[in-house]
Order: structure tokens, then C-alpha cells, then sequence
């Protein structure tokens, strides 16, 4: 018998989803052209394909389309995803994530040159959302990209969260930290910012190109340092060339106070918290109790689900009927780098390892832009659906759990049982989404 609680966990995470969307949260905080200037846009992120979308249709609206121009970055396969015609005025182009590729160096440049162009009656609109890191990469000064992106990817497989990712790559860049806002030489500045981040921090946010960051040169060394045992397990170099940017003043960030902010806005229109709200209001809609551990949860992503299985099963064994619902950016420390998966996946594996089949039990664990882990691929799984046959089913198919998860190799895992989440790109980005579905087991 198919488990009843799949199609509720799958429209849970549909309602976070859309609460997050351009085209629900856009608008409404779109600069008006009240002068003679014009709107010019650049944008980066998962988010971008639909921002431009959304800001094309709303100046068109306004009668004022004509006096727009400018482009976004967005993954490579999402501008193909859209639906509906492409945008007119505000052109879509591509480059790769999560591992940054020639294009993002050229989109970073064009963005720098778009802000140099803006004059004093001109505004600079400044599309984020999550992503925009790695589809920006401007390398600093003496720096190329091909030692930026080694070092990407040995963050990456070392567990490196997006704090630790985002204080190291400003440090290294010609348009994060700061940068962008600085080309703009006091032009008026509009960021509009999807938040895919613990507590919401701009700086963070595709590491911050339009504001002040608190982080300096010795952080980011540090970050290094720390990182550096499980790099050299990895078998992952430190390029030479990066340490030698870290060391070089010229390479400080902006600070707060700088000048090149007083003409600056930002807004963050999206957030975690509010895809959370929206997929608690409607568990309660269906009857169910919610749990809200927060939208900043961090860590292993196997630890996490350990402490999330003890939860569900406590509130079993209180005859609960509830969802525990959370959000937030785990990380995974990879063991075996021929597995494949992302951090969804490999949550969901290792809470069906914790739950061992208990009863009345399911979840979803899946990332909001749609693509969790691989290679950033368009068609790569957003993450995961486990329920109390999951195991049994596995142990049928003469597939492991715990051996999967130990080589984390989550998706073959899944793809096996059909229980991978598979939506594409969702043009948008508010971090990773889990609920858990407690009921009374028939």
C-alpha cells in the first residue's frame, strides 16, 4: 500500500516553494522611474531567469519598459526552463554553479561595466538570490579562476558552511564584498534579494556585492586553516595563488561607512522563514500539529537527522499527530568521492537509517531551487522521500542504507526505489526544506 502522507509532504513543499517565487514577492518592491534616468539591471542566482521575468512584466505594466535594460545570470538549463517567453529588455544569460566556469567571470565583468555605466539619474537594480556567489566570480587581481574554483570545490567537499564558503570567496573577488556598489560611483542602488541564508545576513547573501562586510583578510586565512586537515584527506590543494591573495591588503573588503553606500537600498523580499509560515499554515490547514525547529538550522546532515528521528519518535510515542518542519543549509563531509548526492539526500538516507522502519513515520527532505548536490545539472534531484517502508524496500532490492550513507551515495539509493524528488529548477532559492509527518500508524 502506497504511503499516505507522500502527496501531503511533496504540497508542503509546493507551498514553501511558491511563497517564495518572483513572481509572488517581486514586484511590489520594484523602484518606480519617477525622474529622467534609467533602470539598469544586473542580477545573479537561482532566482534570476524568473527576477527578470517578473521586473520586465511589472516596467512594462508601468509604461515605462523603454527606460529599462541589463541582464541576470542564471545556471546553465534554467533560462530553457521558463515558462512563457523569454524577457525583451532584461536579456537571461548563463553561467555554471555550484562550481564557477569562464561565463561566470565574463557575467561578473559585464555587471561591473553595467554599474560603471549608471549616471546620477540612473538606478542600479541588483537582482540576488542564492547561487549568485559562484555565477559572479571575478577573480581578485593576480588571482585566476581556475585556482578560485579548485578551491571552490575543495570547500565544498570538505563541509565548509555557507558562511565559512561566502567569508573566503569577497576576499578573493573583484565584485563580492562590496565591489559592485563601489563601480557604481554613487549611483542610486536598489538591491532586491532572495535570502538563502541563516539569519538572512546581505553580506552573505551572494556574498554581499552591494554592501559593507564585517569579515576581514584573517578570517578567511583562518577559515583555511581550519579546513585544511580535511582538505589533505580529500587529497585538495590550497592553491598557492590563494593564500598569496589572502595575504595582500589590496584585497580587503569594503567596511561599513564606506562611501560607496550612501546611495545604497537593500531589501531582502523573500526568506526562509516565510516558506516555513507558509507550509506550517497549511500542515495546520490539514489537522497536523507543527513543530518549527527554525529556518537556521546547521550542521552534519546525518547528525541532524539523527537528533530529528529522536524528535519524531518522542512525539510517537506521545500519540502526537504533528509535522516537525525545518530549514537552513546542512553540510556534508564527504567520505567517498565517487558518491553522489547532496545534502537533502543524504539527510533523508540517514533519517530512514535512525527511524529503522518506525511506523506512522515520513518526511521530505529537498532544497527550494530544485537541484540538491550533483553537479548543479538542471535535471539533478531536488532531494528526497522516505517513508516506514523504506528500509524494507531497500533490503528487497539488495541495496544497503548504511552502506549507501557511509559512501555517500544517496541518489543511486534513491533512484532505485523512485523516491527521489524531481522538480527541475524552480527559479527560486530560500535554502533547504524538511518536514517530517508524525501520525498514527494504520
Amino acid at each position: 500500500m502506497a504511503d499516505p502522507h507522500r502527496r501531503r509532504l511533496v504540497e508542503l513543499y509546493r507551498c514553501a516553494v511558491a511563497a517564495a517565487h518572483p513572481s509572488a514577492c517581486l514586484g511590489p518592491h520594484l523602484p518606480r522611474l519617477a525622474g529622467p534616468g534609467r533602470v539598469l539591471v544586473v542580477g545573479a542566482g537561482k532566482a534570476a531567469a524568473a527576477m527578470a521575468v517578473a521586473a520586465e512584466a511589472h516596467y512594462r505594466a508601468a509604461g515605462t519598459l523603454d527606460r529599462v535594460g541589463g541582464f541576470t545570470t542564471a545556471a546553465h538549463g534554467y533560462r530553457d526552463r521558463l515558462a512563457g517567453p523569454l524577457p525583451s529588455r532584461i536579456e537571461i544569460i548563463e553561467a555554471c554553479h555550484p562550481t564557477p566556469d569562464a561565463a561566470s567571470e565574463a557575467a561578473a565583468r559585464r555587471a561591473l561595466a553595467v554599474a560603471a555605466s549608471a549616471g546620477s539619474d540612473d538606478i542600479l537594480l541588483v537582482l540576488l538570490s542564492g547561487g549568485a556567489s559562484a555565477l559572479w566570480a571575478a577573480p581578485a587581481p593576480g588571482l585566476d579562476l581556475a585556482a578560485k574554483t579548485a578551491l571552490t570545490r575543495g570547500l565544498l567537499k570538505c563541509g565548509a558552511d555557507i558562511h565559512e564558503m561566502n567569508t573566503v570567496r569577497r576576499h578573493l573577488s573583484a565584485i563580492k564584498g562590496g565591489r559592485l556598489a563601489a563601480a557604481a560611483k554613487g549611483a542610486r542602488i536598489v538591491t532586491l534579494a532572495i535570502s538563502d541564508v541563516p539569519g538572512d545576513d546581505p553580506a552573505t547573501i551572494g556574498s554581499g556585492p552591494t554592501v559593507p562586510d564585517p569579515t576581514t583578510l584573517a578570517d578567511a586565512r583562518d577559515i583555511l586553516r581550519r579546513r585544511t586537515p580535511m582538505l589533505e584527506r580529500l587529497q585538495l590543494e590550497i592553491p598557492s595563488a590563494v593564500m598569496a591573495a589572502l595575504a595582500n591588503p589590496a584585497n580587503e573588503t569594503l567596511k561599513p561607512g564606506d562611501p560607496a553606500f550612501a546611495g545604497s537600498e537593500y531589501r531582502i523580499i523573500a526568506t526562509p522563514r516565510q516558506a516555513l509560515d507558509a507550509a506550517a499554515a497549511a500542515a495546520r490547514a490539514g489537522g497536523l500539529d507543527v513543530v518549527d525547529l527554525g529556518d537556521a538550522v546547521t550542521g552534519e546532515a546525518r547528525d541532524v537527522a539523527g537528533a530529528h528521528a529522536r524528535q519524531a519518535l518522542a512525539l510517537k510515542a506521545a500519540g502526537r499527530r504533528a509535522v516537525i518542519l525545518s530549514g537552513g543549509e546542512l553540510s556534508v563531509t564527504v567520505a567517498n568521492k565517487a558518491g553522489r548526492g547532496g545534502r537533502s539526500q543524504e539527510y533523508a538516507l540517514a533519517l530512514a537509517v535512525a527511524l529503522d522502519g518506525a511506523p506512522g513515520i515520513s518526511a521530505i527532505a529537498a532544497d527550494t531551487d530544485g537541484i540538491d548536490g550533483g553537479e548543479g545539472s538542471a535535471d539533478d534531484p531536488a532531494g528526497a522521500l522516505i517513508d516506514p517502508t523504506t528500509l524494507a524496500r531497500a533490503g528487497a532490492r539488495g541495496l544497503s542504507a548504511a552502506r549507501s550513507l557511509a559512501d555517500n551515495d544517496a541518489t543511486p539509493f534513491f533512484a532505485v526505489l523512485g523516491d527521489l524528488v524531481a522538480t527541475g529548477p524552480t527559479h527560486t532559492n530560500v535554502n533547504d526544506f524538511r518536514a517530517i509527518i508524525i501520525d498514527r500508524a494504520d
